[in-house]
């Protein structure tokens, strides 16, 4: 009775003494002016709020609040009438300031396509691949702006950047359009097959340069055999076109006595053999370089040699070469080991030392791929012209007396919009001004496509909106839109229905996210979003040692990795499947490969050929959703070691939206124990003794002890690595914690379920704010919060499902606003 007469007496209290009366009793002994404890002071803090500092504090407050982690769990605690009374006049005086208060960036910086967003419109717009070219190779670096490349403020455009954008057009409109007409043409090559510097003496004892061996899988260290050039055919073909490639080829000694465990390779598989491009003047033809996108590939029989062939895109300059992409891992180490463990085995000569290659190729059964020949036909003819034509000319091709007309066209396309006078004046001037400096009609008006290529109408999102008005137009509407979910230029429905000028309508706009949603490019919206939100794009950036993580290089585990959280994320999307899914799922989607680093039952029964499958994880307390994915898990470590600090500042980032504050400067870091002798819970404690280090850890550290049970590329362990020095055990892994907010777990498991029972609501809503910043191109700020609240009341009255967060995200007043 007395509690219920305290919140009544508190519910008819001025929000304005509510909010006093509680800091007095609850906060200001640790967050006065002389405490100021974490760098928190609230004692001027009141309502109303008055600036924009006000809010981001009120912002704070509430946060810390709803996770109950203060007042710290020692100090007297509110009542949940008192902490239900505290929140809801922060955000009613929030409300009240929403208005007043205004925000430099509560709108979109006009930006430029990002390097990304580039390559994908070009491709869009020229109907067929650009990553042949490395357009963006010599690029800028692109700037992320937490971890976001889609933000106005960091897109910016140098003066560097400008010349590169006129040298990709160029070379572009050149190598595609202005290159010159030829016939087919054949090349026969079964000779000659010169090899890598270390590989000739061998190949040619052997084989009189007979064959192209294939020896190991191109990401290696070593890089011996790891890529298959054609000695006589390094100027490359003559232009840019399709090419009609037949390889005979033959899997050799897949079924070697060798012991299989010195390759590294999965030998039940078929040897798989694969295209990439070349070019000797951009660096050493036997070595990767920065263009070498895969145009083809195919399994290879072991019986006897077969004719694979294969169509794919070469540049003018660019001679195919030959992969082993589940080739051995490192052929050389292979090679010194075989001479050590079967030396007997073979007849060496007096005089020489161990078995050499040619005695391993000559007599033994060293696994490899073996080309015998390769025939080269093209550039083949393309019925009705080639794509790139047709794309900016149309189906009848250039026509030099409807030239300005055609120029008219692309660039509408281009720009992504109906053309204005303003637009015009400058392409039509310069095709007349080409034309007079005695240029052919086509060379000028491919001279006037560079032009369009390089207009800040096409380099930007550059917003026809009149300044006045808040919310987009149409044909602005419909960029941002197809840019957010297919990462490309909006197609002919979209523009369509922008034309029309019922896109602005929020049911219309509705039904084009729904129907862009189904369709396949929703991959640029989920590729690009993912690499932002969970940063999987620096996943690799810090790779593990390869002497204790094989498998994470001979197998291409990033590979899998990211395509587990991906197809894991569109099976929500499509299906609308509940965002809570993230936080813990029966169910995930693995190949063979993962299958295995899970430890799963499918290892036995997947295939490679079989991709990845829909698995169940019902029972299985070690995966499940984003917490037990190897990406996630991989990309939160440092490569070499785990850190409940590092991956709890992680999780505190990017599942619950909490920024943790860096450390201060006087700080010590955490020595490593580079013995292995102590665990990494062992040298925190020593380490949090301090207060200073304390007040932080006690809320990042418990989000990362839990995920110490997986190793740096998400193995699940019990044990960490045994000490070097050999005379203690392996320490065990403590995977417990205890939350600031009193709630403790024991393992992964209930780490997992205390996070999904407790802060289910506090990720939904990061995840609500990370697709508007995403699609936006802006970072959400305080005056949004109330419109993000809305977004998420009618995702939870929608069982939290992931299609319908994105649809009320993207007809949002946030999203359609400039």
């Amino acid at each position: 009775m007395a509690l219920t007469m305290t919140a009544q007496a508190e519910d008819a209290l001025p929000s304005q003494k509510i909010v006093q009366q509680f800091m007095g009793r609850y906060c200001l002994e640790c967050h006065d002016a002389d405490v100021q404890k974490g760098d928190r002071e609230f004692e001027k803090f009141a309502l109303p709020l008055k600036s924009e500092a006000d809010l981001i504090s009120a912002k704070e407050i509430i946060d810390q609040l709803t996770l109950k982690e203060m007042p710290p769990k020692k100090a007297d605690q509110p009542g949940d009438d008192e902490r239900l009374a505290m929140l809801r006049a922060l955000r009613e005086g929030t409300v009240a300031a929403r208005g007043k208060i205004e925000s430099s960036g509560a709108r979109t910086v006009m930006r430029r396509l990002s390097s990304r967003e580039y390559e994908n419109t070009l491709a869009a717009l020229f109907g067929r691949r650009v990553d042949t070219l490395g357009l963006t190779g010599d690029f800028p670096k692109e700037k992320t702006s937490r971890h976001m490349d889609t933000i106005g403020q960091s897109l910016v455009t140098s003066g560097f950047l400008v010349d590169q954008y006129f040298q990709a057009a160029n070379r572009l409109v050149e190598m595609r359009l202005g290159k010159p007409q030829m016939e087919p043409k054949s090349w026969l090559f079964n000779k000659n097959f010169v090899q890598y510097e270390e590989l000739q003496g061998s190949h040619k004892a052997a084989f009189k340069f007979r064959y192209l061996n294939l020896y190991e899988q191109p990401n290696t260290d070593t890089r011996q055999g790891g890529y298959g050039h054609i000695e006589d055919f390094l100027k490359g073909v003559p232009v840019s076109g399709l090419y009609d490639i037949e390889v005979e080829a033959q899997a050799m000694h897949r079924n070697t006595h060798f012991d299989h465990a010195i390759f590294g390779i999965d030998f039940s598989e078929p040897f798989i053999i694969g295209v990439v491009p070349g070019d000797v003047t951009r660096g050493h033809i036997h070595y990767p370089q920065t263009i070498e996108p895969l145009l083809g590939s195919s399994t290879v029989p072991d019986d006897k040699p077969a004719k694979l062939k294969f169509r794919v895109w070469l540049e003018a300059g660019q001679t195919p070469r030959f992969i082993f992409p589940n080739g051995p891992y490192e052929s050389r180490a292979a090679v010194v080991t075989i001479n050590k463990r079967y030396k007997d085995e073979f007849n060496i000569p007096p005089g020489t030392s161990g078995v050499s290659r040619t005695h391993l190729l000559r007599d033994g059964d060293l696994p490899h791929i073996r080309i015998s020949e390769v025939k080269i036909q093209g550039p083949m003819p393309e019925k009705g012209g080639s794509a790139e034509e047709r794309a900016v000319f149309g189906k009848d091709g250039f026509q030099p007396d409807r030239a300005l007309e055609q120029l008219h066209a692309f660039a509408g396309k281009a720009y992504r919009r109906p053309l204005t006078e303003t637009d015009r004046q400058p392409i039509d001037a310069f095709y007349q001004k080409r034309l007079a400096e005695k240029a052919t009609p086509r060379q000028a008006a491919l001279d006037a496509l560079k032009l369009i290529l390089c207009s800040p109408s096409f380099l930007y999102f550059s917003e026809i909106t009149d300044e006045s008005e808040k919310a987009l137009s149409a044909y602005d509407l419909a960029s941002r839109l197809s840019f957010a979910l297919w990462a490309t230029p909006p197609d002919r429905e979209l523009l369509a229905v922008a034309k029309s000028g019922k896109l602005t309508q929020k049911a219309e706009l509705a039904k084009q996210v729904q129907r862009m949603i189904a369709d396949a490019r929703i991959s640029g919206f989920v590729d690009g979003f993912l690499d932002s939100w969970l940063n999987l794009r620096d996943l690799g950036s810090m790779p593990p040692p390869r002497e204790t993580n094989r498998s994470y290089y001979a197998e291409d585990l990033p590979t899998s990795m990211k395509t587990e959280v991906k197809l894991f994320f569109t099976d929500l999307l499509k299906n609308n499947g509940s965002a809570g899914q993230f936080l813990h799922a029966e169910y995930t989607f693995a190949d063979k490969k993962l299958a295995k680093l899970y430890d799963l039952p499918e290892q036995k029964t997947l295939r490679l050929a079989d991709g990845f499958q829909k698995v169940s994880l019902k029972g299985n307390a070690r995966r499940g959703g984003l917490l037990g994915m190897a990406g996630v898990l991989t990309v939160s470590a440092n490569g070499v070691e785990t850190s409940p600090v590092t991956r709890g500042v992680w999780v505190s980032e990017n599942i619950l939206g909490i920024q943790p504050p860096p450390p201060p400067d006087e700080v010590p870091a955490i020595e490593a124990d580079i013995s292995g002798a102590t665990t990494i819970r062992e040298r925190l404690a020593k380490h949090s003794t301090d207060k200073t280090c304390a007040e932080c850890h006690r809320k990042i550290d418990p989000l990362g002890f839990s995920l110490e049970t997986f190793d740096p590329i998400g193995r699940w362990r019990s044990s960490y690595p045994k000490p070097k020095n050999g005379k203690q055990p392996a320490p065990k892994v403590d995977s417990s914690g205890e939350f600031p907010s009193g709630e403790t777990y024991k393992d992964f498991a209930s780490f997992k379920k205390i996070i999904r029972e407790t802060r289910e609501d506090i990720f939904t809503r990061h995840l609500i704010r990370q697709v508007l910043t995403y699609t936006t191109g802006r970072h959400m700020e305080p005056v949004d919060d109330f419109e993000l609240d809305e977004i998420h009341l009618a995702v939870k009255k929608n069982q939290l499902g992931l299609q319908t967060l994105i649809v009320e995200c993207l007809t949002s007043d946030i999203f359609r606003s400039r």
